[in-house]
């Protein structure tokens, strides 16, 4: 059984295929949606989305943003993904800059969340090449 998934990002579409498991990064901690999944709306912290279809798993790098779940769909929508394979700092140069501006910018329990943010993003970046 398989679930229909999409991930977009606002410079394009990264995926559209069936898949029996995503891995998501959720806000509140990782975890993976399969098809009879409970309908589910979370934003997502930056992470590694995966997706499994078949034999093949693609793994997508995301700077946080939405995902919808139903028993039959994964829908994300990413303020910024790549492709993990094809991604390099410099593609997410912007990316840590908007979120080290976010961390100057708040206060308060806001503030901590953007650190953490900003820190997922750092450690996504720790493995990309230039």
């Amino acid at each position: 059984m398989a679930m229909q998934v999409e991930l977009v990002s606002p410079e394009k579409k990264l995926a559209s295929m069936e898949a029996e498991v995503v891995g998501l990064p959720g806000s509140d901690g990782d975890f993976a949606a399969m098809p009879g999944h409970v309908p589910t709306a979370t934003s997502l912290r930056p992470g590694v989305v995966t997706i499994k279809s078949g034999s093949e798993t693609t793994e997508y790098l995301v700077a946080g943003g939405f995902a919808e779940i139903t028993a039959e769909s994964v829908s994300i929508l990413a303020e910024y993904a790549a492709i993990r394979s094809e991604a390099t700092r410099d593609m997410f140069d912007s990316v840590r800059t908007a979120a080290q501006a976010k961390v100057d910018s708040t206060e308060g329990m806001r503030k901590a969340e953007a650190e953490r943010d900003l820190g997922e993003i750092d450690g996504l970046m720790k493995d990309l090449s230039a």
